[in-house]
């Protein structure tokens, strides 16, 4: 990458947030632990930094601190509350516990022209979030901006490009926050701001080919968005020298098994070996009723049979996975103070400890939507791409209770209906999630003269951002007429169909 900027992170929960904003610029950001040695940085080609915001005190003993030579590397560095309280208090400034925490709505009052500030109005709300704050600027800075409880809301030494905000620019709350990023992108580093997914695909490839070299790699391919895109990437990168493994466990959706050995294997060419495990899951399964018990067993199964059919690869020496960025950086307390812990989610239950494989994991610097990009620049279908989220432990936790195949051949059955008419309507691609569910109970219904004592499905459909949070989606009328009349109408031992109005929190989106 030619144009690298480096994220430091304190710990802050907007951190992720910060390194969206500026892809959202079509500049690539990294982040890294907020003590990242300069020579790192030096060696990665950054030529910018922000240092993010995080809960610690800079009064505190045991502060989070960078290495202070990145002030000497001569590229632009943007402070974010924490980040503003560190630059005043190691460039020379004053930092004091202030006597009120400043949190929530703010309203900024520009006090000097400022790059950062370009093209933007006089006042503006701002969102804070800090209890710190800083009396006395550092030698070379002079305030920009102010708010009622902070002369120096924003600060900046021109000479250097070192700039500082006591509020958070990457949060929706703040107005302008977007171009007060993109000011500094732009007007102060000078990014061209041309990075796109093509130029991921390139310097993946380049980076794929220099860490397999000659090596055999396997891939658990489930179906699901990130394994997919991961599959399609790697194969372009180094061809038949990638084995996929697809485990059919029984709980899969109806086609599922088709679809991609359709996909992977006949439009794309790959290698791929398709394990039908059906029976062995089911028999596991049979009379378990709890969900984490479910959970549980599928996982350790799942890591058997993969197991005992990639030995047949016995000279592979990497293992990939679809791990994205959400899923490896983490802010953790060390010693009572925040720092980013990378660590890999191993996918598969920890097989490469016990195979002694080597990760190769090509979308651990994406986020979800950039996943989905890459895949369309990798000639994946939409259906594909932009698929749905779908559990792990598949069709299990959305049969309650205990699992037999005619409860599942019921439940594949209605979903089915379900999607046909989501996509029908164009409500498919609008919702976070939509799914049936198979309950247990049993109720009475008339259907032409005759008197049925059978199943009910539930429908699920939420609208989600990020699946913390979610609300039940206020579909059409209509359309829930439709579906529930084809799934009473056409799917054997349905007598009766509910909507679930529920929103998470308190309830999850998945039934178990």
């Amino acid at each position: 990458m030619s144009e690298l900027l480096a994220v430091l992170d304190f710990g802050s929960q907007y951190t992720q947030v910060i390194a969206r904003r500026i892809r959202e610029n079509h500049v690539y950001s990294k982040i890294y632990r907020y003590d990242t040695p300069v020579e790192v940085l030096q060696q990665d080609g950054v030529k910018a930094i922000i240092l993010s915001g995080g809960p610690a005190s800079v009064l505190s003993e045991n502060a989070p601190l960078p290495d202070p030579k990145i002030f000497e590397l001569n590229v632009p560095i943007l402070g974010i509350c924490y980040g503003l309280q560190l630059m005043g208090k190691l460039l020379g400034g004053v930092v004091e516990n202030s006597t009120e925490r400043e949190y929530g709505y703010g309203m900024l009052q520009r006090s000097q022209q400022s790059q950062i500030f370009n093209g933007l109005p006089e006042t503006f709300k701002v969102w804070n979030s800090h209890g710190d704050r800083l009396v006395e600027m550092p030698p070379g800075f002079e305030s920009i901006a102010v708010t009622e409880n902070s002369p120096y809301a924003a600060i900046e030494n021109r000479a250097r490009k070192f700039f500082a905000l006591q509020f958070h620019p990457e949060v929706v709350h703040t107005q302008h926050g977007k171009e007060i990023i993109g000011n500094y992108l732009k007007k102060v580093c000078g990014f061209r701001g041309d990075w796109v997914m093509s130029n991921y695909i390139e310097s993946s490839i380049e980076q794929i080919r220099e860490q397999v070299g000659d090596s055999k790699v396997i891939l658990g391919l489930s179906g699901g968005v990130d394994s997919s895109v991961a599959a399609a990437l790697i194969h372009r990168a180094i061809g038949d020298q990638l084995n996929c493994v697809f485990v059919d466990n029984g709980v899969l959706r109806k086609g599922e098994r088709e679809a991609v050995e359709s996909i992977f294997k006949d439009n794309f060419h790959m290698n791929l070996t398709t394990i039908d495990a059906s029976e062995e899951f089911l028999s596991a399964l049979a009379d378990v009723e709890d969900p984490e018990t479910k959970r549980k067993l599928i996982g350790n199964i799942f890591v058997e049979v993969f197991e005992r059919t990639i030995s047949q690869f016995g000279d592979a020496e990497f293992l990939a996975q679809g791990t994205l960025y959400p899923d490896i950086i983490e802010s953790v307390p060390i010693d009572g103070n925040p720092a980013a812990l990378i660590k890999s989610h191993h996918n598969v239950g920890g097989l490469p400890e016990r195979m002694k494989l080597k990760l190769l994991e090509p979308l651990s610097e994406l986020f979800k939507d950039e996943v989905r990009a890459l895949g369309e620049e990798l000639g994946l279908s939409k259906e594909m791409v932009w698929r749905q989220p779908f559990p792990g432990p598949g069709l299990a936790v959305r049969v309650m209770g205990d699992i037999t195949r005619e409860k599942l051949d019921i439940l594949r059955n209605a979903d089915v209906i379900l999607i046909e008419e989501m996509r029908k309507a164009n409500y498919y691609y609008k919702v976070w999630q939509s799914f049936c569910v198979f309950l247990p109970v049993r109720t009475v219904g008339v259907m032409g003269d005759e008197r049925t004592y059978d199943y009910v499905i539930a429908i699920r459909c939420v609208e989600s951002q990020d699946a913390m949070t979610a609300d039940w989606a206020h579909l059409p009328y209509e359309l829930l007429r439709t579906v529930s009349s084809r799934i009473i109408n056409e799917v054997k031992h349905v007598n009766r169909v509910v909507y679930d109005i529920s929103s998470k929190p308190p309830s999850t989106i998945e039934w178990e």
